[in-house]
C-alpha cells in the first residue's frame, strides 16, 4: 500500500502545484523556461504514475475489504462511465461540451472516480479512486480563484463535439469488450 501512496503523492502533488501556489509555478517557469519545467513536471508525474500502477497491483494481491457494493451499484457505475471518455476527449476538442462543462477533464475524472468507488470496495480502490476524486474536486474549486491555462488541442470546429462523443463512446465500448481486462486484469462486466 505504501508504494501506491507514494505514487499518488508524487503524481497528484505535481498536478497540484497550481492549486497550491500558482504564482510560484509561474515564477519558476519564467526562470527556467517552459520546456525544462514541462520536462521535470512530466518526469515526476511519470514516476508517480508508474508507482501508482505497481502499488495498486501489489495492494490488490492482499485485499482489505471495506465494503461490498451491491450488484445494482455496478450497473450505475457502468452508466456513469459512458460519459467519461467523451468528456475526456472534449478537453482537447473545443466545442459546446467544453464550453458547458468548463473543465471536461476534471468532470471526467470525478465521474471516473465516483463510478469506481461505487463498484469497488477494497482499501486499495478507496485510496486510489478516493484520492483522485478529492484532487479533482479541490482542483475545480481552486479554478474559481485562479486563471486556468489553455489546453493544447484541436482547433475549434463545429464537428469537435461529434468527434468527442463518437470516439469517446467507441473507447467506452472497447473498454467494455476487453480493453479494461487486458490493461488492468479486471473485466468491468464480469
Amino acid at each position: 500500500m505504501s508504494l501506491l501512496i507514494v505514487g499518488l503523492v508524487l503524481f497528484l502533488a505535481t498536478h497540484s502545484i497550481s492549486i497550491i501556489n500558482d504564482p510560484w509555478r509561474n515564477r519558476l517557469v519564467a526562470k527556467i523556461g517552459e520546456m525544462p519545467w514541462q520536462g521535470i513536471y512530466s518526469l515526476v508525474a511519470l514516476v508517480g504514475f508508474v508507482l501508482i500502477v505497481q502499488g495498486y497491483g501489489l495492494a490488490r494481491q492482499e485485499p482489505v475489504v471495506l465494503y461490498l457494493p451491491p450488484v445494482w451499484l455496478k450497473h450505475i457505475s457502468l452508466l456513469l462511465l459512458v460519459f467519461v471518455f467523451p468528456l475526456l476527449l472534449a478537453a482537447y476538442l473545443p466545442g459546446r461540451i467544453q464550453a458547458v462543462t468548463k473543465h471536461p477533464m476534471l468532470a471526467a475524472t470525478k465521474l471516473w472516480a465516483v463510478a469506481h468507488l461505487l463498484a469497488n470496495g477494497m482499501l486499495a480502490d478507496v485510496v486510489l479512486f478516493g484520492a483522485f476524486l478529492v484532487w479533482a474536486v479541490v482542483d475545480r474549486i481552486s479554478l474559481k480563484r485562479r486563471q486556468s491555462r489553455p489546453v493544447r488541442g484541436a482547433p475549434p470546429s463545429k464537428w469537435n463535439d461529434l468527434v468527442a462523443i463518437v470516439a469517446g463512446l467507441g473507447l467506452y465500448v472497447a473498454f467494455l469488450l476487453g480493453l479494461h481486462g487486458w490493461l488492468f486484469g479486471v473485466s468491468p462486466t464480469g
